[in-house]
C-alpha cells in the first residue's frame, strides 16, 4: 500500500533538506539557482546562505514497513508558486507545515491552507535551526492560531532519525483523525 504526503510551508524553512534527509532514494528537486530578479520576493537575510530554491515540487520516497510506502511532495514556498499546491495537496493522507521559527510570518499562509482545508489532517514541525528555537511550541501554536488538536513537534530537517520522527507522528495523527471523521454521505 502507499499513500502521498505533503511537506510545505514558507521560504526556506527546510522542506527539501527534510525530503532529502529521510528520503531512501536519490530525491528529485526542482531546486533552481536564486537569482537577482527574486531578491524583492525572496527574503534571505535570515539564511544568507540560502542560492537556490523550490520553483515546483520535491519528491522522495521512503519505505515505512513491507506493506506501507510514503510518498512525499514538497511544495515551494513562495506565494508565485502557491497555485500548484491544489494539485500536489490531492490525493495526501496528510502533510507537514514545516516551520523556522525565526520567521514565524512566513508560515501563517501555508497553516491557514490546512486549517481552511480540514479534509487534511497535518502537524506542524517546528525546524530547529543552529540547535535551538526562538519559540516554545505552545507560543508558535498561539501565534500561528494552531488547533489546539494538531501535534506540534520540534526536530532538525538535516537529521534522517529527526524527520522520521516528524514523519511518525503525522502517520499516528492521520491514523487517528481518520478514524475520528465523520464518513462522507
Amino acid at each position: 500500500m502507499s499513500s502521498k504526503i505533503v511537506i510545505a510551508g514558507g521560504f526556506g524553512a527546510g522542506k527539501t533538506t527534510l525530503v532529502r534527509s529521510v528520503s531512501e532514494i536519490p530525491p528529485v528537486t526542482t531546486e533552481a539557482i536564486m537569482t537577482e530578479a527574486s531578491v524583492p520576493h525572496d527574503d534571505t537575510s535570515v539564511t544568507p546562505d540560502k542560492t537556490t530554491t523550490t520553483v515546483a515540487m520535491d519528491f522522495g520516497r521512503i519505505t515505512i514497513d513491507d506493506e506501507l510506502v510514503m510518498y512525499m511532495f514538497g511544495t515551494p514556498g513562495q506565494a508565485r508558486f502557491w497555485f500548484m499546491w491544489d494539485d500536489l495537496v490531492r490525493g495526501a493522507v496528510g502533510a507537514v507545515v514545516v516551520v523556522d521559527c525565526r520567521r514565524l510570518a512566513d508560515s501563517f499562509d501555508a497553516v491557514d491552507y490546512f486549517e481552511t482545508n480540514k479534509r487534511i489532517p497535518y502537524i506542524v514541525a517546528l525546524n530547529k535551526f543552529e540547535g535551538q528555537l526562538d519559540y516554545t511550541s505552545d507560543q508558535v501554536r498561539e501565534a500561528l492560531e494552531v488547533s489546539p488538536e494538531v501535534p506540534i513537534i520540534d526536530f532538525d530537517a538535516r537529521n534522517r532519525l529527526s524527520g522520521g520522527e516528524v514523519l511518525k507522528t503525522l502517520l499516528r495523527y492521520a491514523l487517528e483523525h481518520n478514524r475520528t471523521s465523520e464518513p462522507v454521505a
